[in-house]
């Protein structure tokens, strides 16, 4: 298992959270997500999912709700 970890502009609401959280959580590979204080954490297999694939996703549905990454693997 892997982790990455990315800082957004600013914190989700809790409707984005949970969007967030079934976009990506509910993708093969991944373990677990959590979004907290601007954070976002996801714990993945790398061998079901590539951390670049994972990132590219993530990044696109951040910026789908309409919120910007500040820094990848923080």
């Amino acid at each position: 298992m892997k982790k990455t970890h990315l800082a957004v502009q600013k914190e989700f609401c809790d409707e984005c959270s949970l969007a967030l959280m079934h976009f990506i959580g509910k993708m093969d590979g991944v373990e677990e997500i959590s979004s907290e204080d601007g954070k976002v954490a996801i714990t993945f297999d790398d061998t079901k999912i590539p951390e670049e694939l994972l990132l590219k996703l993530t990044r696109e549905n951040i910026e789908k709700l309409g919120y910007h990454i500040i820094k990848e693997n923080q």
